[in-house]
C-alpha cells in the first residue's frame, strides 16, 4: 500500500515514507561468545589477560599494555573452554579452571603468561577446585579449596604451582555435633583466619582462627540476616577484616569486625538498597569506595582519593561502569563500562597524578553490536497486591515508544523473564536478552520479586516458604500492572525463565490462569520435595537453610506444601503451549522428571516442545546455546507473532535430542527423538509415585540441586 502524501509549502503533494522495519540483530551477535572479555592486570600491571574465542572455544589470552595490538593465545582447550582464571602473584603465571564434563568439577591449571610452556594440571580430574588466594608474601603458591579428600566438605590446601606438590592448611571435618565449614577467608599472606558454619537452625557462627591454628567462635549471624553474610578481606596486617552484614538493621552495611572482640563498625551504608560491591586498595584492602543499587547503581568514596577516581570516570564514561581489576601497585585500573544501548567495553585506566589521568579503550566486548539498535531500559517501581515494591526492568519494541516516556503508544506483545537464584536480583544495564526480544517485537520485563537480593533483608526474607505461592503472585501482580497501564496486550503475554524461573514460568502456567498465552523453562526443578533431598554436594552445608527457606520435606505438612507447589504434580492444569529444555547433565534439573513431565503434557496442551541436550550442564557451551535460542525464538513466534530470524548454521555442531516439537522449526527433526517410556524415578521420603499420565513423576534418578545461578548466594 502506497504511503499516505503530505502537502509542501507549495502545495504539493510529496510521498511520506512507509515506516521501516527494524535491522533484525543477529542471535550470535548477542549469545554467542563474547570477541574480548573478563580482562586483568598483571599484578605488576605490565600484561592483561582476558577471554576470548580460539577456534571457536573460549580460551586465555595475553597482552602487554606496551603492545596492546599484539594479543596471543596460551591456553588451547577443544573442549567447553575457560571461565574462570587468576594472576598467580608471580607475574608470570595464569590459574585457570576448567569444567571439563560440564558438571561442576572445576579442575584446576597452571599456564606459563608468554607461552613458553603447555598447561599443567595441579588438581585431579574428578574434583573441585576453587581459588581462595594468591599473595606477594608466596609467589610460587595458590591456596584452594579441594574436595579430593571429601566430595562434600572441601580442605584447604596449599599447592606449588612448579611442582603440584600439596599441603594441607586446614582440613574440614564435619560430625553430627559438630558441623564443617561452608566457607574460608584467607589473609594478604594467604593464611586462614576466618571461617563459617552453617547452623541446623538456619543460623550462621562466624569463626577467627589464631596463627597457631586454634579455632574460636566470634559471633553469630541469625538465620534472617544469614543470606546476606559475606566477609570480604582481611585489612593488611591488621588483626580487623571486612564484611557486609545486616544484623540489626534491614540493609545491608560494609563493616569492618574486629577479629578479637567481634565488634563491627559501619563503614558504607544507604538508605534504599544493600551495599553490594566495595573498592579495595590492592595493596591493604582498606576500603575506598562502596556501591548500592536500588534502580541504578551508585557509588560513594570513602576518601578523597577515591572521590577523584569517581570524578573522573563519571566525566569520561557515559554508561554505568565497574572496577574489575587493579594493578598492586594502584597505577592501572580495568575498567568496564556498559549502559543498555551500548554493549560492555573495557578501559585501561591509567591514574598517574590528578593532573594526568588516562582513559584508553582496551577492547570492545561484542563489537558486532555497536551499531546495533538497542532499546533503551526503563525502570519501573510495580506495587504488589500486599504493598511491597517490586523494582522491576521494562524494554519496549523499537518504535512502539514514539515519546519517549517508557510507555508504547499502543499495547505490545510482552515477555516475562523472572530470574533463578531465586536470592539474586536483575539489574539496569546491558541485557542481551532483553534486546533480542525487543528486536523481534515484544516488550520484555524483568521483575525483582520477593525473595531477590539486594533490596533489605525484609524483602529477601518475604520470599521464605513462599517458592511458588506469593512469589509467584507478584509475577503476576507485575503482569496485571503491564496490561493495565497499557504497556501489554492482555491476550499474548509470554513467560521464560531457566532455573528458579523456569520453575516460576512453569507454575505461571500450572496455575490454572490463562493470564500467559505460553510458557518456556530450561533447567528447573520440577518436584521441590526431590530438589530438597537430593542437594548436591556444592551446597550440602546449606541443607538446613534450604528446608527454612523452601520447606521441609521431612515433615507431612512441609511435603504436602512442597508437593502442591511443585510443576510436575500439576501437569493437568497446564494448557498452554510450553517449551521444556534441558541440559543431560544439569545437576539442577532431572531427567527423569522432565521425562514424566512431558509424558504427561503430550497430546494435554495446545503445544509442547522437548529438548535435550545430553552433553550440556546448566551452562551451554555455545553451539548449543545458539541452538536453544533459535527453538525459543520459533517459539515465541508461533506463540506472540514476533519477528524470527531464520534458523541458519543454528544447529550445526550441535548435540540435541528432540523428542516433541521437531516439526515446529526448520531443521529441527533431524534430530528427532522418539520418547520412550520414563523410567520410574526415585522416591522423595514420604511420597507415593503417581501415575505418569495424572499429575508427573515422584523423583529424580540423579541428584538435582537447587536453582542457583553461578552468582546466587548460599541461603
Amino acid at each position: 500500500m502506497a504511503g499516505l502524501a503530505a502537502c509542501d509549502r507549495n502545495g504539493a503533494r510529496a510521498p511520506v515514507p512507509e515506516p521501516t522495519t527494524p535491522p533484525m540483530i543477529a542471535r550470535a551477535d548477542l549469545f554467542g561468545d563474547a570477541a574480548r572479555e573478563a580482562g586483568q592486570l598483571s599484578p605488576r600491571g605490565d600484561q592483561v589477560a582476558f577471554l576470548s574465542p580460539r577456534d571457536g572455544v573460549i580460551n586465555l589470552w595475553v597482552l602487554s599494555v606496551d603492545a596492546m595490538d599484539e594479543a596471543r593465545a596460551i591456553t588451547d582447550d577443544r573442549g567447553r573452554g575457560v571461565q574462570r582464571f587468576a594472576w598467580a602473584a608471580d607475574n608470570a603465571t595464569l590459574l585457570y579452571l576448567l569444567d571439563e564434563q560440564g558438571d561442576e568439577n572445576a579442575r584446576l591449571y597452571a599456564v606459563d603468561a608468554a607461552g613458553a610452556a603447555a598447561p599443567r594440571a595441579l588438581t585431579p580430574a574428578g574434583t573441585r577446585a576453587e581459588i581462595l588466594g594468591v599473595s606477594a608474601a608466596d609467589p610460587g603458591g595458590v591456596v584452594v579449596s579441594l574436595n579430593q579428600r571429601d566430595s562434600n566438605w572441601p580442605d584447604v590446601v596449599r599447592i606449588d604451582i612448579a611442582t603440584g606438590a600439596q599441603t594441607l592448611v586446614q582440613r574440614n571435618v564435619n560430625t553430627g555435633a559438630a558441623p564443617g565449614f561452608a566457607r574460608f577467608l584467607l589473609d594478604r599472606d594467604n593464611r586462614v583466619r576466618v571461617g563459617w558454619k552453617a547452623l541446623a537452625d538456619g543460623r550462621a557462627e562466624v569463626f577467627v582462627r589464631a596463627l597457631e591454628g586454634q579455632w574460636r567462635s566470634l559471633f553469630t549471624i541469625p538465620f534472617e540476616d544469614a543470606l546476606t553474610l559475606r566477609p570480604l578481606a582481611f585489612e593488611g596486617a591488621t588483626n580487623s577484616f571486612l564484611m557486609l552484614d545486616s544484623t540489626g538493621r534491614d540493609r545491608v552495611v560494609l563493616v569492618r569486625v574486629d577479629a578479637q572482640t567481634g565488634a563491627r563498625t559501619v563503614l558504607g551504608e544507604s538508605a534504599r538498597a544493600d551495599v553490594s560491591d566495595v573498592w579495595l586498595d590492592p595493596a591493604t584492602n582498606a576500603p575506598e569506595a562502596f556501591s548500592a543499587e536500588y534502580l541504578r547503581r551508585e557509588w560513594r568514596a570513602l576518601d578523597a582519593d577515591a572521590q577523584a577516581d569517581l570524578d573522573f570516570l563519571t566525566r569520561q564514561l557515559s554508561g554505568d561502569f565497574s572496577v574489575v581489576s587493579r594493578s598492586q601497585d594502584d597505577s592501572r585500573w580495568i575498567v568496564v563500562e556498559a549502559s543498555p544501548t551500548a554493549p560492555p567495553r573495557s578501559h585501561l585506566y591509567d591514574r598517574g597524578d590528578r593532573a594526568n589521568r588516562r582513559l584508553t579503550t582496551l577492547f570492545r566486548h561484542r563489537p558486532a553490536l555497536e551499531q546495533a539498535p538497542l532499546q533503551p531500559m526503563t525502570p519501573v517501581e510495580i506495587e504488589a497486591r500486599d504493598g511491597l515494591t517490586l523494582v522491576s526492568f521494562l524494554t519496549l519494541p523499537i518504535g512502539s515508544d514514539a515519546n519517549g516516556d517508557g510507555r508504547p503508544e499502543h499495547p505490545v506483545p510482552l515477555v516475562v523473564t523472572p530470574h533463578g537464584g531465586p536470592w539474586t536480583r536483575d539489574s539496569y544495564g546491558f541485557e542481551p536478552q532483553h534486546q533480542w526480544l525487543a528486536n523481534r517485537g515484544y516488550a520484555v520485563l524483568s521483575v525483582n520479586f520477593r525473595g531477590s537480593a539486594g533490596f533489605g533483608k525484609a524483602f529477601l526474607n518475604a520470599g521464605n516458604r513462599e517458592w511458588g505461592a506469593r512469589m509467584q503472585d507478584d509475577l503476576t501482580d507485575a503482569v496485571r500492572w503491564a496490561v493495565e497501564n497499557g504497556v501489554a496486550q492482555a491476550d499474548h503475554v509470554a513467560i521464560v525463565g531457566a532455573g528458579f524461573g523456569g520453575y516460576a514460568a512453569l507454575s505461571a502456567l500450572a496455575g490454572g490462569s490463562e493470564q500467559f498465552r505460553c510458557g518456556a523453562a530450561m533447567g528447573a526443578p520440577l518436584n521441590l520435595a526431590t530438589m530438597l533431598t537430593s542437594l548436591p554436594l556444592t551446597v550440602s552445608p546449606w541443607r538446613d537453610a534450604y528446608y527454612l527457606r523452601v520447606g521441609d520435606p521431612r515433615t507431612a505438612e512441609g511435603r504436602q506444601m512442597l508437593r502442591e507447589r511443585s510443576p510436575l504434580f500439576r501437569a493437568a492444569q497446564i494448557r498452554q503451549p510450553a517449551l521444556l529444555t534441558l541440559g543431560g547433565r544439569d545437576r539442577g534439573a532431572s531427567r527423569a522428571e522432565y521425562d514424566q513431565l512431558a509424558q504427561a503434557l503430550r497430546g494435554r496442551s495446545a503445544g509442547l516442545t522437548y529438548l535435550v541436550f545430553p552433553e550440556e550442564g546448566a551452562a551451554f557451551t555455545q553451539a548449543n546455546r545458539l541452538a536453544q535460542a533459535a527453538v525459543l525464538e520459533h517459539f515465541l513466534g508461533a506463540c506472540l507473532g514476533g519477528r524470527i530470524e531464520p534458523v541458519g548454521t543454528a544447529f550445526e555442531g550441535v548435540s540435541l535430542q528432540a523428542f516433541d516439537g521437531a516439526s515446529s522449526v526448520p531443521g529441527l527433526s533431524a534430530f528427532a527423538r522418539r520418547a520412550a517410556a520414563p523410567a520410574r524415578p526415585a522416591e522423595a521420603p514420604g511420597e507415593g509415585a503417581p501415575t505418569p499420565d495424572t499429575d508427573g513423576a515422584g523423583g529424580p534418578q540423579d541428584a538435582p540441586k537447587p536453582p542457583n545461578d553461578a552468582a546466587a548466594p548460599a541461603p
